[in-house]
């Protein structure tokens, strides 16, 4: 009896292990298939641009690596100015939105007003409204206060989210009514208790919304593409396009895949740093009780 509970327990602990191999080869798998692009498009950027077109057949390696495209990615095309174009409409926009978004789900989830339901309601009905209509729209008012080829045209359609409003919103509900009504009997003011009750204990959804609206920001290229025709105004996304058309040209892919990884290295640095506040943020904005 007790060799047969022994053989059972052996089977187990032998099924489970296949399981766990099994299990980690594929997650292996799925990670070399999710990171082949990045190492394809860095591999590609040390190429020069003899051995790139040289090769009929593409190589997973190089032999002579070269620095050359980076060079060329900032001087043979305004990719820094770019980079500082991008960066700034990415912070100012960032900062704005936040500046907008707490306070609306801090007055959905905490104050009492005539209508609050029904207007939240309606607020929800403008994320069924589809992106192009919008765009229509905003870049018919844009061009009509001639702020086109601006920074205040690029940055005010972007201020807001009704979304991001949402997703803070379900947070603030989370914290306790009791802490509310406790420092209003204090004395304490909405906005001090905002800032020193609410905002602290909804830290890991801010910083998920913050570097949620940093990518969206830096990503960004239908509107930038349609607001500006100027240089002076372009952002990283749509200066690739015109890097490949007036700068290195169609053919020049390691200068492009150059400056792509230097568009890329703030992003992937970003999300690996913050990539426990960005799960725990997403995980605390769906989850109510």
């Amino acid at each position: 009896m007790t060799e047969t509970y022994e053989r059972i327990e052996k089977r187990a602990r032998t099924g489970a292990r296949i399981r766990k191999i099994v299990t980690y080869a594929l997650l292996v798998l799925w990670g070399i298939i999710v990171l082949f692009p990045f190492y394809w498009m860095i591999l590609t950027s040390l190429k020069s641009y003899s051995a790139y077109n040289s090769e009929y057949v593409p190589k997973l390696y190089t032999l002579s690596p070269t620095i050359q495209n980076y060079i060329d990615a900032f001087t043979t095309v305004p990719l820094a100015r770019y980079f500082l174009n991008t960066l700034l409409f990415t912070v100012v926009t960032t900062a704005l939105m936040m500046v907008v978004i707490i306070p609306a789900a801090f007055a959905f989830s905490r104050l009492e007003f005539r209508g609050k339901n029904l207007v939240f309601t309606l607020f929800l009905s403008l994320m069924m409204i589809p992106n192009e209509l919008v765009i229509i729209t905003n870049f018919v008012t844009i061009t009509d206060w001639h702020l086109r080829n601006t920074y205040l045209g690029l940055i005010l359609p972007s201020v807001t989210s009704v979304f991001y409003i949402y997703l803070l919103k379900e947070n603030f509900e989370q914290i306790p009514d009791a802490l509310y009504k406790a420092a209003k009997v204090d004395g304490t003011s909405d906005l001090k208790y905002l800032v020193k009750v609410m905002l602290p204990i909804c830290r890991p959804t801010i910083i998920t919304i913050t570097i949620l609206k940093v990518i969206e920001c830096w990503n960004s290229y239908v509107w930038p593409r349609l607001i500006t025709d100027d240089e002076m105004y372009f952002l990283v996304s749509n200066g690739i396009q015109e890097i490949r058309e007036n700068g290195f040209g169609r053919e020049n892919i390691p200068a492009m895949m150059a400056a792509v990884v230097v568009i890329s290295v703030p992003l992937i640095v970003l999300f690996l740093i913050f990539h426990k506040k960005i799960m725990e943020g997403v995980s605390r904005g769906g989850t109510k009780g």
